[in-house]
């Protein structure tokens, strides 16, 4: 079984258990839930450089990557040093991060686009993400069928939310891309391997028809390598690691925005 798979297994069984502890109808009581969301396709589509800026605290394949900072503070410091939005990990196990994360952030930057980061396999989890606030959800194509993207996506859309879907090679973009699909994510990483290359993004790009976003994702270090994507037609750029591993996240996506200016 890869990381990826036991990821997946272990996500079941959380929301087997929150289920059983919280239902759809107390979901819908959360402020957040009846809010207007916000785009981050229309957001990215605006900006000369769409970086969607991420908190994450630590990964399987680096562990802890940076604890020692809080999510109010990392996300606001990245809206204010121009992100187009901003991406929060919600999973615990395995990623570090939880709700309170994603609320805190939530309730820092109220207009910036947010992305709820978490593999999504089940339509409870729809329900968490617009009641935590979350203006984007991701589908994540290695997780699912291409039915279930489908299923998902059209829910998502219902609930105001928009949805980015990942993929990691060609297969996995002609199977489950679908019309309710507002962006593309080709994920440099493989989840399967957490090997990382550039040219995944740069391969899968012609492929991608032109209605959707795209939005290029890990891996992704220095100013050359974004113009390079740019250059094929991303217009957006997810980056966490390369920003949480500073002591100051905020300062680093400053540092990038200026030398790509």
């Amino acid at each position: 079984m890869n990381i990826l798979d036991k990821i997946t297994a272990h996500k079941r069984t959380e929301i087997a258990t929150a289920k059983a502890t919280t239902s759809f109808a107390e979901l819908e009581k959360s402020p957040f839930f009846g809010q207007k969301g916000l785009s981050l396709k229309q957001r990215l589509t605006a900006e000369p450089l769409g970086i969607v800026a991420e908190f994450k605290r630590k990964s399987p394949s680096l562990g802890i990557i940076n604890d020692q900072v809080r999510p109010e503070i990392v996300t606001r410091g990245y809206a204010e040093a121009g992100a187009a939005g901003l991406s929060v990990l919600t999973d615990n196990a395995f990623f570090g991060g939880d709700f309170g994360d994603f609320c805190r952030a939530r309730m820092a930057n109220p207009r910036t686009p947010m992305l709820r980061k978490d593999f999504m396999v089940d339509e409870y989890q729809l329900w968490e993400a617009k009641g935590i606030g979350a203006d984007v959800i991701l589908l994540i194509a290695a997780c699912l069928t291409p039915q279930e993207v489908q299923q998902l996506a059209a829910r998502a859309h219902e609930l105001g939310m928009e949805v980015l879907l990942e993929v990691h090679d060609r297969e996995e973009l002609e199977t489950c891309l679908c019309p309710e699909i507002d962006m593309v994510g080709v994920n440099n990483r493989n989840l399967k391997t957490f090997e990382t290359s550039i040219e995944t993004s740069l391969e899968l790009a012609s492929l991608i028809p032109g209605e959707f976003l795209k939005i290029s994702e890990s891996g992704l270090k220095d100013v050359q390598t974004i113009r390079t994507l740019q250059d094929v037609g991303y217009k957006g750029f997810l980056i966490g690691e390369t920003f949480m591993k500073t002591p100051d996240p905020a300062q680093a996506l400053k540092e990038l925005i200026n030398h790509t200016a």
